[in-house]
């Protein structure tokens, strides 16, 4: 059994990445998100996960990406990185290269195969990488990767593996987790709360890079026991994430992002709205939204430095 390491808690944004039209780093639109973020109170980012699109980025943009923001990393602030690619050489490769800049963890989504062959990428990764590892467990994307508690158990027990990046709803399993001394980072936004509740030593969401002031009122009520404030803050967070899974998932966060705070974050790689229409009918939803909960003025980006 691993010790939890309690440097690494708290809440962590999911970090969408900044582009430019062709489609590079848009290097300074990606310091001004994370410095707003830094600026609103989170613990630290978690960089190139399926929120950034790291699968779909090649390792020179998620290189760039990481050494960019690391040099604007303010301090106290932790920087964890998602390095996984599939294949373990590659992601070894990552791993380095964040030990090498700076990075205080890595973390990876498990290869295709069977639960041995997850085993073996993790038991490897864990053994080279020069930084603590956080396993993610997320079924619906990789479901054959633990098909029993056990396999999952088995690889949560390796040296160097001291969190688990738990994007699920099974809450039960997740309590399990933190009482093996894992320190467990909630990964279902919609029930962060729940997750405190259960014992998870924070959470790493992608709505956290959007109302990173939700995320972290839900995390000081629930330190402080107060549940019913917990309840009112996770409710407001999930009216937007609501409106969010209407639609094309990263291209409405990075249109809310446009709207709401003047960041723009540049095209997404993978999906896309299905029409102009559709992305205007988002646009006014989130002013119905912000009417409501006056959600724009949640990350002070023109209070920070930098144009791209």
């Amino acid at each position: 059994m691993n010790a939890p390491n309690h440097s690494l808690r708290g809440t962590f944004p999911a970090l969408l990445t900044p582009l430019t039209s062709d489609c590079e780093i848009a290097e300074a639109v990606a310091v001004r998100y994370l410095t707003a973020l830094c600026a609103a109170g989170v613990d630290g980012v978690y960089l190139g996960g399926s929120t950034g699109e790291g699968l779909l980025l090649d390792a020179r943009r998620r290189m760039h990406l990481l050494e960019t923001l690391m040099q604007a990393l303010p301090q106290g602030k932790k920087m964890l990185v998602h390095v996984g690619t599939g294949e373990i050489e590659s992601t070894l490769a990552l791993s380095a290269h964040a030990a090498r800049f700076g990075a205080h963890a890595v973390s990876s989504l498990p290869p295709r195969g069977n639960s041995r062959t997850v085993y073996t990428f993790y038991e490897r990764l864990a053994r080279e990488s020069a930084l603590p590892l956080i396993l993610y467990y997320f079924p619906q994307v990789a479901p054959e990767a633990f098909p029993s508690e056990s396999d999952l158990f088995e690889v949560c027990d390796l040296p160097n593996v001291f969190g688990v990046k738990f994007t699920d709803y099974n809450l039960f399993l997740l309590q399990q987790l933190v009482e093996r001394g894992l320190t467990v980072y909630n990964g279902r936004d919609e029930v962060y709360g729940a997750g405190l509740l259960m014992g998870a030593s924070g959470g790493i969401g992608s709505t956290f890079g959007v109302l990173p002031q939700e995320a972290l009122a839900i995390a000081t009520a629930a330190q402080n026991r107060d549940w019913a404030a917990v309840q009112s803050s996770q409710n407001r967070l999930n009216s937007a994430l609501r409106t969010w899974l209407q639609y094309p998932y990263l291209p409405a966060l990075k249109l809310t992002c446009n709207q709401w705070f003047g960041l723009d974050l540049g095209p997404v790689l993978g999906e896309s709205f299905t029409s102009a229409e559709q992305a205007s009918e988002l646009s006014g939803q989130l002013k119905d939204l912000d009417r409501t909960w006056n959600f724009s003025q949640v990350i002070p980006v023109a209070s920070c430095n930098g144009s791209e």
